[in-house]
């Protein structure tokens, strides 16, 4: 299936029913007064967030969507049945913007939360309801109103715990494949992630995160070079970044590290900031008596003070040590949270 992380859509909520002019009429019964009854409300429009669904592709094709109408008012003070509402299945993530003003209308972060984006037209109104002392025959009656109608921008940002960083070939793929259930695309060359991928991890003790696998980053990425500004939007909401280098001969740790950190500068400050740790890939490939000198070098010349972990994705060296170090950090993350909510 072809990712689709935007979409555009066109909603509309049904308009009202009108209400109705009619006059009672039976036998011996004279002058049985109006019984025009009232039009039923228009159905409305909502989005809900579906966690079976993991792209728009579905609007790629299907782009307007319509609620019911309500219906007209009836003799005998029936009144109209209302129109039912519509409800659009989007993926859990899923940003919603107002096309015309970029206004933020909602942000679709739990399975089964709904979001009104298109209210109903309110019911039109029987001629019974202008019935007064001093007009007893009323023959007016007062149409439905209609359904709001919105163009809205939709945008899929990945809900992941952890997000992986790195150029292409670094061996994000090969990890999260390792790692959890996720079966991403593997080749020996750049750019074979061409999406992102979700993988669950999970650990002992019934513990377990979210990891995202995003394409490779490259200079110029935040200006829209390779896949650049596509997918960088899906590690917004991380917690964590784990920075992958490759450390084989034909890499250029330093150089590449530097290069996603202005990447990363350039696209978003705050994104910037996250807490990155850096993982050294591909530690199979040096011989093992100068993984240590090497490792020192790269670390050295790039001054990294924060958390440094040294894998092989393929041979899954040093991979259990990093999940469980990723787990205790979120642990404590989420406890942290937890405790600033309690009062």
């Amino acid at each position: 299936m072809k990712f689709i992380d935007e979409a555009t859509i066109d909603v509309r909520a049904g308009d009202g029913g009108n209400g109705c002019v009619s006059f009672r009429r039976e036998k011996y019964i004279p002058m049985g007064g109006p019984d025009g009854g009232d039009g039923g409300d228009g159905g409305s429009v909502y989005l809900e967030a579906d966690s079976s669904i993991n792209t728009l592709v579905d609007f790629r094709h299907s782009r307007k969507f319509l609620a019911e109408r309500g219906e007209g008012g009836k003799g005998n003070n029936c009144t109209g049945k209302s129109g039912a509402d519509l409800v659009i299945k989007v993926p859990v993530g899923t940003l919603v913007h107002a096309e015309e003003t970029g206004e933020e209308i909602g942000d679709l972060v739990r399975g089964g939360q709904r979001l009104l984006v298109a209210k109903g037209g309110f019911h039109g109104l029987g001629n019974a309801r202008f019935k007064s002392s001093t007009n007893r025959s009323p023959r007016q009656s007062k149409p439905g109103t209609p359904g709001e109608k919105r163009l809205l921008q939709l945008e899929l940002k990945l809900l992941a715990d952890v997000g992986l960083l790195g150029m292409p070939n670094a061996g994000k793929s090969t990890l999260i494949s390792v790692v959890s259930s996720a079966r991403p695309r593997i080749a020996d060359y750049p750019f074979t992630t061409l999406y992102p991928n979700l993988g669950v991890v999970e650990l002992k003790g019934h513990r377990s995160f979210v990891m995202a696998d995003i394409p490779g980053v490259i200079k110029g990425a935040a200006q829209g070079a390779g896949l650049g500004l596509q997918f960088l939007k899906h590690l917004a909401r991380t917690h964590l970044l784990l920075h992958l280098v490759d450390m084989g001969p034909l890499g250029d740790p330093v150089n590449d590290v530097v290069t996603i950190i202005e990447e990363l500068q350039d696209f978003s400050a705050d994104l910037a900031g996250r807490e990155r740790w850096l993982v050294l890939n591909k530690m199979d490939l040096i011989p093992e008596d100068e993984q240590e000198q090497h490792c020192r070098e790269v670390i050295a010349a790039l001054d990294w003070q924060g958390p440094v972990f040294r894998i092989s994705s393929l041979s899954r060296q040093g991979t259990t040590e990093l999940v469980n170090a990723v787990m205790d950090y979120l642990g404590k993350h989420r406890l942290e949270a937890t405790d600033a909510v309690d009062p």
